[in-house]
């Protein structure tokens, strides 16, 4: 066969990147009957994804190593700590995932290449919640 023969499709590229953290929080704004309210924790894990219309280096959106600094900031700052406490907001899923967007975006996004367009966060194996970013 010949490899060169094969037409490249236009379109653009994703990556995602998981990241891990262990935290707890409660939700103080639900009733007191809600399991919610009460201090519980959490395995989160925060999918990044970013995308970009043509490749970089080698044929990266963004090398994954890249990332790392997002990496240090969830384990120096987030890891093992009661949310609720150092937030400045209700620490659902949904409002995790657009703080996190803000950040990388303030510290990660004018130094790699890519685009973000997501920040996943886990809960759980069955649950997640997802920020997308507008217009970009």
């Amino acid at each position: 066969m010949d490899f060169n023969a094969v037409l490249l499709p236009p379109g653009d590229f994703t990556i995602g990147k998981t990241f891990h953290f262990e935290a707890g929080h409660r939700l103080p704004a639900l009733p007191s009957e809600h399991k919610c309210s009460r201090q519980h924790g959490h395995s989160y894990k925060v999918e990044v994804i970013l995308a970009a219309p043509s490749l970089e280096g080698p044929g990266f959106v963004t090398d994954f190593g890249a990332l790392a600094p997002f990496k240090k900031f969830l384990a120096t700052e987030l890891d093992h700590s009661n949310l609720h406490e150092i937030l400045p907001f209700e620490p659902t899923s949904e409002r995790l995932a657009q703080f996190l967007a803000g950040w990388l975006i303030q510290n990660l996004q004018p130094v790699i290449p890519g685009r973000l367009v997501a920040v996943l966060v886990r809960e759980t194996g069955s649950s997640w919640a997802r920020f997308d970013m507008e217009g970009r």
